[in-house]
């Protein structure tokens, strides 16, 4: 059963990978909110501006710069540079 969203513009996502096990596995579905506030600790999704798309946890986010963080050790964290960043998005629900 999926959550109910009250953002119009919310939408789903397949995930594909595992930088965020163990919250999120390969095959695992998000429902993600365009129009949800987002704060440090959130889980996001975040689309760069070269197109890469990945799920990370927000840990700071100011006007030069965005860090995000993998729960799964065996990947990187990430900083962007917030010019690199087109979008960022709070994941609302997850399946599990």
């Amino acid at each position: 059963p999926s959550p109910t969203v009250t953002d119009e513009h919310a939408y789903a996502l397949e995930i594909s990978g595992d930088s965020m096990k163990p919250a999120y596995r390969d095959g695992d579905v998000i429902v993600v909110s365009p129009g949800a506030a987002i704060r440090k600790g959130d889980r996001v999704v975040v689309k760069t501006v070269s197109g890469e798309v990945m799920v990370k946890e927000l840990r700071r986010r100011t006007q030069k710069v965005i860090e995000l963080a993998s729960l799964n050790p065996s990947h990187r964290d990430r900083t962007l540079d917030a010019r690199d960043v087109e979008w960022i998005a709070r994941i609302v629900w997850a399946s599990q």
